[in-house]
């Protein structure tokens, strides 16, 4: 199988942005050799690192660094964008006239609601802090 119009272009377009790391002459012609190879240990790969065990650092110098870059790359970037929009939920038309402190605490809630607080945890912390009157516990 050989790589059609479009694979060498976009892959032109990635050795051509990572140009600084690798030779981007040399990275098509490494592809272009190892894709036969791989072909035969198609079955074999599931993950990127399984792609990346089939690409030998000595033969293809630049595909591997290629390969190393591309399977440490975040796929998404969900975080932030659940971030906004958890932000977008707790400060609602009525809590518009809240203080930032109060949005911050509730917002940091809402985002790490994974994170499971007991009541107790919340109270001994709160016991910690000086207060005008005492809080008996």
């Amino acid at each position: 199988q050989f790589l059609n119009a479009s694979e060498i272009e976009s892959f032109k377009n990635l050795a051509k942005f990572y140009s600084p790391h690798v030779n981007k002459d040399n990275s098509l012609t490494e592809l272009k050799i190892w894709r036969t190879k791989i072909l035969d240990n198609f079955e074999v790969i599931k993950t990127g690192l399984d792609v990346l065990q089939l690409c030998s650092s000595s033969i293809y110098t630049n595909l591997n660094k290629l390969l190393k870059i591309l399977i440490v790359l975040p796929v998404s970037t969900s975080t932030p964008e659940r971030t906004f929009s958890t932000l977008k939920r707790v400060k609602t038309y009525t809590r518009n006239s809240m203080l930032e402190d109060r949005l911050n605490g509730l917002t940091l809630l809402a985002v790490h609601k994974d994170i499971s607080i007991t009541p107790d945890e919340v109270l001994d912390e709160m016991s910690m802090e000086p207060r005008k009157l005492d809080l008996i516990l």
